[in-house]
C-alpha cells in the first residue's frame, strides 16, 4: 500500500520519455527507475532504438542549420529564459532529483540553482566569442573567426542529474551547436526538466534532443556518424578512453571530464579542527559520489592524531537517511552495485594493514545505504590508494613534510582536483606549482564554479567546461586571408 510520502513523490516525478525533433516519444523497451532510499520503482524509462537515433541525428542536423544562423544575442536570450523557468521550478526539480538519486533535498535544491547558473554564464559567453584582425606587412586583410563545430553527442552521468547535463547543453547551445544528449538511465529527471524548460522557451525543433538506452549501443551508433563533430563525456576514465578511441577513428574532437581521486594536503600550520570538520562534511556530500570529492588526506605527522580524531568523530556523526527527511546530511549511494565495490575496497585495505576508524559496511536493510567510512594509515599496496572509491570513504595518512605530501598526491594516474590547507605563502606556491591537477583549491573544498574553467590532466580528461574557456571545444577557429590583389 502506497504511503502519503510515496504518493507525493510520484506526483512530482516527471513522465519519462525521449525528446527527438521537438516531440516527446515513448518506446516499447523500458528500464525501471528506482528510488535508492526505498527501492520503490518511480517509473519506466523508454530506451532508444536505432530508428530513434537515426531520427535524432537527422533532427539535430536540421536544428543545427537554424541555430547556427541565430544571432548570439538571440541565443543568449532564449537560454536565459529557459534558465529562469528552471529557477521557478526549483522545488519540483529538486524533489525529482532526490527521489531518483537519494541526495538530501537541500543539496538537490542547490544543484538546480547551480545548473541554472551554468546556463546563465554560458549565455553571457555566447555574446563574447570574439574574433580578431591581424595586421599584415603585405597589406592583406587577415581575420580570425569562430564558428559552431556542429552536432554534439553528449553523455552525462548519474551523480548530478541536473547540473551535469546542464554543462553539456549550455556549452553546445551557447556556441550555436545542436546536441543529442544521452543522459543517465538511473537519474533521468534532471535532463527531462531541462528539456521541458527549453521547449517552453521556444528552442527550435531538433536543436536539443534527449535519448536514453544502453550506453554502448548509443555511443556505438552516434560517434562514428560523420555528422557528429564533438563527443562530450563526463564519466569514468575507462569509458572515456573507449569513447576517445572510437571518436579517433573518424577524427572527431572529444571533450572528456573523467575520474578523479582528489588529494588533500593538510599542513602543520593550519587550523586543525576547522580543516578536519570541513573535510569530513565535504567528503560525505553526495555520499562521496563526486569526481572532485576529497578522498586522500595527507596530514602532517605533528597534527595527524588530532586531525584524525576530529575528522572521524564528525564523519561518524553524519546523519544518514532518506533525502526527503529533515536533518539528513547524506543519502544512499545512487545504485546497488556501489555497495559490494565499496565493501571490497574497505576489506582489501584492512587486510593490508589499514585501520578502520569508523563505518565500513552497508547500513540498514532497505535502500542502498553505506556507512560514512574513515580508513587511517592505509598502505600504498591497498587498492583504494589507486582506485577512486566514488563513495563515502575517506583515507587519512600521515606525512613527514610537504615534499612527501606532494609526491604522494601525484602518485595516481588521476589529476582532476586537489586541495591544500595552510596559511604559509611559500607552501601555497609550492603546492600550486607541484600538485598535478586541473583544479587546485586552498583552504576551501570548492573546486568548480560556472565562471571558472573545469577539467583535468593526466587520466582525468581533456578540455575545459565553464569559464571563458568553456566554449572553446564547441567552436572551430577559421583564419580568413583577404588579399587586395591576385598573387
Amino acid at each position: 500500500m502506497a504511503t502519503a510520502s510515496d504518493e507525493a513523490e510520484m506526483s512530482t516525478y516527471p513522465d519519462l520519455k525521449l525528446f527527438i525533433g521537438g516531440k516527446w516519444r515513448e518506446t516499447p523497451d523500458t528500464l525501471p527507475v528506482v528510488n535508492p532510499a526505498t527501492e520503490a520503482e518511480l517509473g519506466r524509462l523508454p530506451c532508444a532504438r536505432v530508428s530513434d537515433l537515426e531520427e535524432a541525428l537527422t533532427a539535430a542536423q536540421k536544428g543545427l542549420e537554424i541555430w547556427r544562423r541565430t544571432s548570439p544575442r538571440a541565443r543568449a536570450e532564449l537560454i536565459m529564459h529557459a534558465a529562469s523557468i528552471m529557477r521557478d521550478r526549483q522545488e519540483e526539480i529538486a524533489q525529482a532529483i532526490t527521489a531518483e538519486h537519494g541526495k538530501p533535498l537541500a543539496q538537490a535544491r542547490l544543484e538546480v540553482i547551480r545548473g541554472a547558473e551554468f546556463f546563465e554564464w554560458d549565455a553571457g559567453e555566447a555574446m563574447r566569442v570574439y574574433g580578431r584582425v591581424i595586421p599584415s606587412a603585405s597589406g592583406s586583410k587577415i581575420s580570425v573567426h569562430h564558428h559552431p563545430i556542429g552536432v554534439v553527442a553528449a553523455f552525462s552521468p548519474w551523480n548530478f542529474p541536473m547540473s551535469q547535463p546542464a554543462r553539456k547543453i549550455a556549452g553546445a547551445l551557447a556556441s550555436g551547436c545542436s546536441i543529442i544528449l544521452k543522459a543517465a538511465e538511473e537519474t533521468p529527471a534532471g535532463a527531462i526538466h531541462i528539456v521541458r524548460a527549453f521547449e517552453e522557451a521556444g528552442l527550435p525543433d531538433g536543436v536539443l534532443n534527449l535519448v536514453f538506452g544502453k550506453p554502448s549501443e548509443i555511443s556505438g551508433f552516434l560517434i562514428p556518424q560523420p555528422a557528429i563533430r564533438l563527443v562530450a563525456l563526463t564519466g569514468s576514465t575507462v569509458v572515456g578512453r573507449q569513447l576517445t578511441e572510437l571518436a579517433a577513428q573518424s577524427d572527431t574532437r572529444v571533450l572528456m571530464e573523467l575520474g578523479g581521486h582528489a588529494p588533500v594536503i593538510v599542513c602543520e600550520d593550519t587550523d586543525v579542527q576547522k580543516a578536519a570538520i570541513s573535510g569530513a562534511i565535504r567528503k560525505m556530500r553526495n555520499a562521496g559520489q563526486v569526481c572532485t570529492s576529497p578522498t586522500r588526506f595527507f596530514v602532517h605527522e605533528r597534527i595527524f592524531d588530532e586531525f584524525a580524531h576530529a575528522f572521524t568523530a564528525r564523519a561518524a556523526a553524519t546523519v544518514v537517511g532518506n533525502g526527503v527527511d529533515d536533518g539528513v546530511e547524506m543519502g544512499p549511494t545512487a545504485n546497488e552495485r556501489r555497495i559490494p565495490v565499496l565493501t571490497e575496497l574497505v576489506e582489501d585495505a584492512v587486510s593490508k594493514g589499514a585501520e578502520l576508524r569508523t563505518g565500513g559496511a552497508r547500513l540498514g536493510g532497505k535502500g542502498y545505504f553505506f556507512q560514512p567510512t574513515v580508513l587511517a594509515n592505509v598502505p600504498d599496496t591497498a587498492r583504494i590508494m589507486q582506485e577512486e572509491p566514488f563513495g563515502p570513504i575517506a583515507i587519512l595518512n600521515p606525512v613527514r613534510d610537504l615534499d612527501e605530501a606532494i609526491t604522494r598526491a601525484n602518485s595516481v594516474d588521476y589529476g582532476l582536483a586537489g586541495y591544500g590547507f595552510t596559511n604559509r605563502a611559500d607552501y601555497i606556491d609550492r603546492m600550486i606549482d607541484g600538485v598535478e591537477v586541473g583544479n587546485f583549491s586552498i583552504n576551501t573544498l570548492e573546486a568548480s564554479l560556472p565562471e571558472t574553467p573545469f577539467g583535468g590532466v593526466k587520466a582525468s580528461g581533456y578540455g575545459r567546461e565553464g569559464g571563458t574557456e568553456g566554449l572553446e571545444s564547441y567552436l572551430t577557429t577559421r583564419n580568413v586571408w583577404y588579399s587586395t590583389e591576385i598573387v
